[in-house]
């Protein structure tokens, strides 16, 4: 059984004790703004390469658009189809190495379905399938092994419905099966990259919000008392995504807001497979239905402008879910209606606006591509990309914040960097835990297990329906550095997703909260 080595282990005591030595002065290499993917993933770059680092967030890990994602590691099959090559290379490498060195317990390969029906015509037909042939390119071309994500191929209307019952028969001429990478939770994988970096030596705080960044460093406050301190640094990075030109002038975004909808399981009957459902009028755009397999379906997303102030959290407004469940009902042969919706998230896509004075043009159009700006005092921003390339762009902006202050530091290691609990397959299948729990913990699954089998009422599902025990609520506030109810049921789980579940798992959430050590 693998315990959590105390280097990797966040929680409130650890956070007092590192916030306290950078309050009496204590100078680091780099300070990273911003704890979604990009921000952990560059802390632990740094940290990685022998830097001291201290990385702060106002909220928690991952808890701006990190944990509102489509759960998916993208290939880059939709920049082909742009002519983003480069993008689309980078998000095939990026990929593969999440599912095959980084993160293999986190990153698995998810079937999709995209289902012939009277409204897909036999052309726009040809073109998919021309496509996922072009997308099993990309993944020979970033050397990702077939073992990992097996080739498209064409199915038959029988086995297109064996695959997803719900579909419409009348008029259905079969499928198209597609591979793509899937993660069992983004806000896990920021967790783990989070913890990964403090095993290297990172500190990790969240609820420390920056007030103004400078070359010198940060002026900060703690969020949990109210105490104002600078926290001095050679470099600062901001990763705040969105909320970036914020703390930097002269950092223009245009952000694109993707909604979701939850729907319990049983709603759609048993699929076996994501369904990439073709949006009418659009040639390469598709709503997605993503099996979570714990009972719920996401299905999303949507790709519209956000105008005005950046929220916290962001507002699902009534004409995305109806948008969404027309487009359901373009293929279904069940009735999915506003009432099946037990749930709906949305998040906010922090696209660079290269347009010079910013225009009206659709946001789905904007590149992907990620930038990385220095401003006049030498903060270094990084602004664009998706979660994909999470680890490219955190490489990208160490690399620039050392060429700019001459830090002493050696080449990313990134790239072939373990993060907190992957192993190659043959070892996670091997381990004797539920394989729910492997694919959330991967070599800690066995720990988390043992909570339960220690203590039976840790061992029981917190939600009526929902697999998540009591065990992981206390292994989140003992090690995920879990510091309130928010951070356990919205983040480090994803019961908050459906209001009723959240207050039906309240309870559980502050008796694991009462039983927190140092």
């Amino acid at each position: 059984m693998s315990t959590p080595s105390p280097a990797s282990s966040l929680n409130a005591a650890r956070r007092a004790r590192e916030l306290a030595a950078l309050s009496d002065g204590a100078e680091v290499d780099v300070l990273v703004v911003g704890l979604g993917a990009t921000g952990a993933g560059a802390a632990l770059d740094a940290a990685a390469r022998g830097l001291s680092v201290a990385a702060i967030d106002a909220h928690d890990l991952a808890f701006g658009t990190s944990r509102w994602s489509s759960k998916l590691i993208h290939g880059g099959l939709r920049y082909l189809a742009s002519a983003q090559l480069d993008v689309a290379h980078e998000s095939a490498v990026e990929r593969g190495i999440l599912m095959e060195r980084t993160a293999p317990h986190l990153v698995h390969a998810q079937p999709f379905v995209l289902p012939l029906t009277p409204l897909v015509p036999r052309a726009q037909a040809a073109l998919a399938r021309a496509g996922f042939r072009a997308g099993d390119l990309l993944r020979v071309s970033a050397r990702t092994s077939r073992t990992t994500l097996p080739a498209p191929r064409t199915l038959s209307a029988v086995e297109t419905r064996h695959m997803a019952p719900a579909l419409r028969p009348t008029g259905l001429r079969g499928g198209l099966l597609s591979w793509d990478g899937r993660l069992t939770d983004d806000a896990r994988l920021v967790t783990a990259v989070a913890r990964t970096a403090a095993a290297h030596g990172a500190r990790i705080l969240t609820r420390v919000r920056a007030l103004s960044l400078g070359g010198w460093g940060a002026a900060v406050r703690d969020e949990l008392t109210g105490e104002e301190l600078q926290i001095r640094a050679r470099t600062v990075i901001n990763a705040t995504g969105v909320w970036a030109g914020g703390l930097v002038d002269d950092v223009r975004l245009r952000p694109s807001r993707g909604t979701h909808l939850v729907l319990r399981s049983e709603v759609l009957g048993g699929l076996s497979a994501g369904l990439h459902i073709p949006i009418p009028g659009e040639t390469n755009r598709f709503v997605l239905v993503l099996p979570q397999g714990d009972g719920r379906v996401y299905v999303g997303l949507t790709d519209e402008p956000v105008d005005g102030d950046v929220p916290d959290v962001p507002e699902v407004p009534e004409t995305d879910i109806g948008f969404l469940l027309d487009v359901l009902g373009s293929a279904l042969d069940v009735s999915v209606g506003r009432a099946d919706v037990v749930g709906a998230f949305a998040g906010l896509r922090p696209l660079l606006d290269t347009s010079g004075a910013g225009g009206p043009g659709r946001t789905a159009d904007i590149s992907r591509r990620h930038a990385v700006l220095t401003s006049g005092d030498g903060v270094i921003t990084v602004v664009g990309g998706k979660l994909t390339t999470y680890r490219r762009m955190a490489q990208d902006a160490v690399d620039a914040a050392v060429t700019a202050r001459g830090l002493p530091a050696g080449g990313c290691r990134t790239a072939s960097l373990p993060l907190v609990g992957a192993a190659r397959p043959d070892a996670l299948a091997a381990l004797d835990a539920p394989r729910r729990l492997v694919r959330r913990y991967g070599t800690e699954a066995p720990a988390v297990h043992a909570l339960g089998l220690a203590d039976p009422e840790l061992a029981r599902p917190v939600v009526p329906g929902h697999p998540v025990t009591g065990a992981e609520l206390l292994w989140a506030v003992r090690h995920e550095g879990a510091l309130d109810e928010s951070d356990l049921l919205d983040r480090r789980t994803r019961i908050g997703l459906v209001p009723h579940d959240r207050k039906t798992a309240l309870e559980a959430a502050r008796g694991a909260l009462a039983t927190r050590v140092g």
